[in-house]
């Protein structure tokens, strides 16, 4: 809520700002023409050519919404107002906590359309919201000095401690002891802890004009945290190139290393990758944790008859399986768990990848080099003279590793391998405009698995009212277009976890002979959906209709027309049902 003391004043920000002498009359005009033809907000026209400042933007904005402006400084911060909001909602909004007074708590932030920010502090506080506006550096350094001492404070007492295995320490100059700061290192070792701990994918640590920037992709979206003090840059990404054994020296070029920790027990592998950017190095690192990718068929959200279907399609003798997808759909995941449904002790296995994920017992892998010459396709020669039974590409990039992967199905082995399509169908037809002869696809490729990942709806934070009270348990249409409003184990996003959705394309022989014949992909996908293939889509739904996600997630990972007509025929559907209940 406002402060009551102020009353919005109706006029244009042009006007206020002319009014209070932060510009011309003239200056302002200049302005709006600019405007007009660029679509840019007038204040941040003004600011961006130092005609006036930011504050002085901030000032006008405030008194159109009547909303007062302050320059926040630490003094301003009550420690019961932070310990109110929870670290990751106020990173996510850029919302700092300042004061409580009765019941009603003073959250200063960057701009007076933070409507969605309000709500959120308002329902997971319980309190009023009283906004102040006030400068984003500010609110951001605030931000940053007190919930990462918080961070450090509950790793602390949570004994965090992380432990670098296999690794030498050695010494190179005063960057290097800068990063061997006790501050530092323990700076580091909460972003880990914290990552492990929110069950992160990726930990970005990204440095701009202003300051650095941590994010942590959970469940595939990249979400803000409070992120180290900018002076700490240099020392900080120097320590974890030290952790991942590279040269903290070059800093010119892109660098790939590997780390492995052991985080609170729990051993966990991180791929780090630097590039230099404009304003420092900017570092990934990509957290591996076995528990998260060794999962069986039956673990991945599969319908038992798409599971069924794999499972017969992984005994056979010889042929190609691919497992199509974006990146980041879980096409490893599923990689991973047929080799260990395909895995006997009277059956050799050998995979080839880019890079080598997760060890897995009892099978060969290999790492491509293609500095030394160890890409897919020479690699998958020699492992044909390995006399394997199952062999696993990483990825069929070109043509000669699909000849090859389709020579090596043809002579009696199972191959395994991935491809970057939208549908199972398009990963023939992409064998197709490759140079594959249409009779060697057809003879080969025995099954096609296209998948996303979808978030599930958290199971914290979803209330008994949000479901329908009939018969079918299904969702309410409100609950089936997006998720709840979020709790702390979510960090507010409603969702918790992700499950698949597949689309299994089995080669028969119908299927075969629209190959050889070089149909299209849609005629291809119309003819097995003839058959009982259920679209990606459809096993979206379905699982919108359990309850499990949301006709939002499904849109994002999916075509989203096709998600809006299919949701609009959802609602009529539900109106009509209940209008005949009534």
């Amino acid at each position: 809520m406002a402060d009551p003391r102020l009353q919005p004043d109706p006029r244009p920000i042009g006007e206020i700002l002319v009014a209070s002498d932060a510009v011309s009359e003239e200056e302002a005009n200049r302005a709006l023409l600019q405007q007009g033809s660029s679509g840019i907000l007038l204040g941040e026209i003004l600011a961006q050519q130092n005609v006036c400042s930011h504050d002085d933007v901030l000032q006008a904005l405030g008194r159109q919404f009547g909303m007062p402006f302050a320059r926040v400084h630490e003094g301003d911060v009550q420690p019961e107002a932070l310990s109110a909001i929870p670290a990751a909602l106020a990173a996510r909004h850029q919302a700092l906590p300042l004061s409580l007074h009765g019941q009603a708590i003073r959250v200063a932030m960057s701009s007076p359309f933070h409507f969605e920010a309000e709500e959120e502090i308002r329902l997971v506080t319980g309190l009023a919201v009283d906004p102040v506006l006030a400068p984003a550096d500010s609110i951001q350094r605030l931000l940053e000095e007190y919930y990462m001492r918080s961070m450090f404070d509950e790793a602390a007492a949570a004994g965090s401690d992380i432990e670098i295995i296999d690794r030498e320490d050695v010494d190179i100059g005063n960057l290097e002891q800068m990063a061997r700061e006790t501050a530092v290192i323990r700076m580091v070792n909460v972003l880990l802890h914290q990552a492990v701990q929110d069950r992160a994918s990726d930990v970005h640590i990204e440095p701009f004009e202003k300051g650095l920037r941590v994010r942590y992709r959970v469940d595939g979206i990249l979400h803000d945290v409070p992120a180290p003090p900018q002076r700490l840059q240099a020392a900080i990404i120097s320590r974890v190139k030290i952790m991942a054994d590279l040269d903290i020296a070059e800093r010119r070029l892109p660098q790939d290393g590997r780390i492995k920790l052991k985080v609170s027990g729990k051993e966990v592998d991180l791929r780090v990758s630097t590039v230099p950017t404009l304003y420092g190095e900017s570092v990934v690192m990509r957290i591996l944790e076995k528990t998260s990718v060794l999962l069986g068929l039956g673990e991945l959200g599969m319908l038992p008859e798409t599971e069924r279907q794999i499972e017969e399609t992984v005994r056979r003798p010889h042929g190609i399986i691919l497992v199509t997808g974006p990146t980041g759909s879980g096409k490893t995941t599923t990689l991973y768990a047929a080799l260990r449904k395909a895995y006997s002790s009277e059956r050799k296995i050998i995979t080839i990848e880019d890079p080598v994920e997760y060890q897995l017992d009892g099978i060969n892998q290999i790492h491509v080099r293609p500095k030394i010459g160890l890409t897919f396709a020479n690699g998958l020669r020699h492992i044909l003279r390995q006399d394997p039974d199952i062999i696993m590409v990483g990825e069929i990039r070109d043509l000669e590793t699909a000849e090859i992967s389709i020579h090596a199905a043809l002579t009696g082995h199972l191959v395994f391998s991935t491809l970057h399509t939208n549908d199972a169908a398009s990963a023939v037809t992409r064998l197709l405009e490759m140079g594959i002869e249409p009779y060697l696809v057809a003879s080969s490729v025995e099954a096609v698995m296209a998948q996303r990942l979808v978030r599930l709806i958290c199971p914290n934070c979803r209330s008994l009212e949000q479901m329908d009270n009939d018969r079918n348990g299904r969702l309410s249409p409100r609950r089936r277009i997006g998720p709840p409003s979020g709790c702390d184990e979510c960090r507010f996003t409603g969702y918790r976890g992700r499950t698949g959705i597949f689309e299994l394309l089995i080669i028969d022989d119908d299927i075969r002979e629209l190959v050889v014949r070089q149909a299209t992909a849609n005629a291809i996908q119309e003819r097995a959906v003839q058959k009982g293939m259920k679209l990606l889509m459809a096993d979206g739904l379905s699982k919108v209709e359990t309850g499990l996600t949301t006709m939002s997630e499904v849109a994002r990972v999916t075509h989203e027309d096709e998600a809006a007509a299919e949701l609009e025929r959802i609602l009529r559907e539900e109106e009509r049902t209940g209008r005949s209940e009534t």
